[in-house]
């Protein structure tokens, strides 16, 4: 496993970068100081907002969502548009940023800054027509005229993790803005200063401050009341926390969107060019070290295949490289915390205990920086191990064979989890009929994750235990609205004349809807 430490001229792991100007709602006195996961050293100091920065932060974005929804969609369109050209503009600082914070490699950073400008190009240009007022069908053709109107929530909420931090700041809050919405959004401790980044981006884009407003602390102080003082509220993490989150929800009678991560398959068919799905089982494994919902923690192979991907895959996996440089020069960065370390490798000693082999990694590398993990392949998994079950959300997977496709579907489906699913194949028809028998949210052919993930015209999102709720694509921007319809009657009243009888009355609109029903017209 070769390694690259930073060269001269980078920028060093430790930088204070944007870090000084954090300007979080109120004066905690309590902060936590997070630390460089390239070296272990000091980052900065997070504040923890108490219950008066929170109602403060609600307060001062109610006060500014009536001004940001009277602005036509086009209007508010238009900051998005060019926070478009802004991220893509600064997108080396922000990668800077997320490296400094969560320890990925750039090209995993740059991932991030695709898909803000992504989101916020698409929701930029399609907004206006997901939103407009619709005509619908009245209760009497010509004589009713019904509009379904699509009108804001008021403040969501918006409780975001550490794995993606400036993806997870900006791309829910893009279409809850756009709807007309102000946001607060809590980030996690451990991309926070990721989060304050956006939001000064955003506003550099045209936004007005008080409609999105930035509050952090430990979650679970500060999440509660967050959850307690929005009218919508979507949360990214755990299945354990996304439990809570829905319930404290329902509590409130507000609406919930949630995605609580998978433990995502990749499937190789028979019929897999063998060289293209070993590269994609590498990006689908090991991308930002493995912490993404999308990763591929289980690698399922027909049998006819299994000996020579397995080779294959181990050499390709052995030779990634380690860093910690600001630059291009290495693959695979760092776990993010000593917390995340001691879980993955916990994982992987346990399966490696009841009887699970590892062909590549299984070993903590202090040597290259403190929390860094080599990827790690594993042959063996029984159901016994918590691995074959449990989200490890590191560089770990498993490789298993199966016989057929009846034997891939099951074991692909096999757990609570439904979010992601890969699947390598010459015959894309064959693949899209086992997808379907799949349940996953989105279905990848040929790709490990990016393709369904970057059509941000279609709904993602997770099935069973990976969540409610679609973001992306008209689903997610709706979610974030209440639909009004208002209907307007006229020349005949929904009602009996007073000349005409009721039973006659009664008669007479059973025969016209039964001519309505026969002509199709209804």
């Amino acid at each position: 496993m070769r390694t690259h430490h930073r060269v001269p001229g980078a920028r060093p792991p430790d930088s204070p970068g944007p870090l000084g100007r954090a300007n979080i709602e109120g004066r905690p006195a309590r902060y936590t100081t997070t630390l460089a996961p390239f070296t272990g050293r000091p980052l900065g100091r997070v504040p923890h907002c108490g219950p008066d920065d929170v109602a403060r932060a609600f307060d001062q974005a109610r006060t500014a969502q009536p001004a940001w929804a009277q602005r036509s969609v086009r209007d508010r369109a238009k900051v998005f548009l060019r926070l478009h050209d802004l991220v893509l503009r600064h997108r080396e600082e922000a990668m800077d940023l997320i490296q400094q914070e969560t320890g990925k490699a750039r090209r995993d950073a740059f991932e991030e800054v695709l898909d803000v400008a992504l989101t916020a190009r698409h929701y930029g240009r399609h907004a206006p027509a997901l939103l407009k007022p619709r005509r619908r069908r009245g209760a009497l053709p010509l004589f009713t005229r019904t509009v379904e109107y699509r009108r804001p929530l008021g403040v969501v909420g918006l409780i975001i993790p550490w794995n993606y931090p400036l993806t997870f700041a900006v791309c829910d809050a893009v279409p809850a803005l756009l709807a007309g919405n102000a946001v607060v959004c809590r980030p996690d401790l451990l991309g926070a200063f990721t989060a304050v980044w956006a939001r000064d981006l955003l506003q550099r884009a045209g936004l007005p401050s008080g409609v999105f407003r930035l509050v952090t602390g430990p979650g679970d102080q500060v999440g509660p009341m967050v959850v307690g003082r929005s009218d919508h509220v979507c949360f990214t993490g755990s299945p354990a926390t996304g439990r809570t989150v829905a319930a404290l929800a329902g509590s409130h009678l507000i609406g919930c969107t949630l995605e609580l991560g998978g433990k995502n398959s990749f499937v190789v068919l028979d019929d897999a060019r063998l060289t293209e799905a070993v590269e994609g089982a590498v990006r689908a494994c090991f991308t930002s070290a493995g912490q993404l919902c999308m990763s591929a923690e289980r690698v399922l192979v027909h049998h006819s295949l299994y000996e020579a991907f397995l080779q294959a895959f181990t050499v390709r996996t052995r030779a990634l490289r380690l860093g910690t440089t600001f630059d291009h020069h290495y693959d695979v960065g760092s776990l993010v915390s000593r917390a995340r370390l001691r879980a993955v490798d916990g994982h992987v000693r346990d399966a490696v205990a009841k009887g699970a082999h590892v062909h590549a990694g299984g070993r903590h590398r202090p040597d290259v920086g403190p929390y860094f993990y080599e990827p790690t392949v594993l042959t063996g998994v029984s159901a016994d191990m918590a691995l074959h079950t449990d989200e490890v959300f590191g560089p770990v997977t498993a490789v298993y064979p199966f016989r057929d496709d009846e034997d891939a579907v099951q074991q692909a489906n096999a757990g609570r989890f439904g979010l992601n699913v890969s699947i390598w194949t010459r015959d894309t028809a064959r693949a899209h009929s086992l997808g379907l028998r799949i349940r996953a949210g989105t279905v990848n052919i040929n790709e490990p994750y990016a393709a369904a993930y970057s059509s941000v015209d279609a709904p993602m999102g997770g099935m069973g235990d990976s969540g409610i709720g679609r973001r992306h694509g008209r689903d997610g921007i709706l979610a974030y609205t209440e639909a009004q319809t208002i209907a307007t009657q006229r020349l005949v009243a929904l009602r009996a004349p007073a000349f005409m009888p009721q039973a006659t009355y009664e008669q007479a609109v059973s025969r016209v809807l039964l001519t309505v029903r026969r002509l199709g017209a209804g």
